[in-house]
C-alpha cells in the first residue's frame, strides 16, 4: 500500500465475507483501491448515503446471483466497511440501516 493510500478497516467481528464470485470480488477489490487512492466514486459504482451518516456511502458490485452492496464511510485517514450484503429490494432494509448507524457511532467513538 502507498504511503498516501487510507487503510480499508474492516470492523473485527461485525462484518463478515459474503460468498463473492471471483469476478465480484475482483470488482470490489478494484473498487476498494480507488477509494483507498482518493478517488471520489460515482454512479453506478457508488451513491451516497446520508441517511446513514455524512461521508457514507454504499458501492454497487453485481454477481451472477445477487447484486452486493458494501456501505463504507469515508474518514479523513481511513476507509470504514459499516455493513457488506446482498441487496433484493429497491430500498435498504431497515436492520442494515440501524446496524450501520450503530457500527459509525462506535467507529467514531
Amino acid at each position: 500500500m502507498d504511503a498516501n493510500e487510507k487503510p480499508i478497516v474492516w470492523l473485527q467481528g461485525e462484518v463478515k465475507t459474503p460468498p463473492f464470485s471471483l469476478e465480484a470480488r475482483i470488482e470490489a477489490g478494484v473498487l476498494l483501491r480507488r477509494l483507498q487512492r482518493g478517488e471520489k466514486l460515482l454512479m453506478p459504482q457508488s451513491r451516497p448515503l446520508s441517511g446513514i451518516g455524512r461521508g457514507c456511502h454504499e458501492l454497487r458490485v453485481l454477481d451472477r446471483q445477487s447484486t452486493w452492496r458494501i456501505i463504507y464511510f469515508i474518514d479523513v485517514d481511513a476507509i470504514a466497511i459499516l455493513e457488506v450484503f446482498a441487496k433484493k429490494t429497491a430500498q435498504t432494509p431497515g436492520h442494515i440501516v440501524s446496524n450501520c448507524r450503530r457500527r459509525l457511532n462506535a467507529y467514531k467513538a
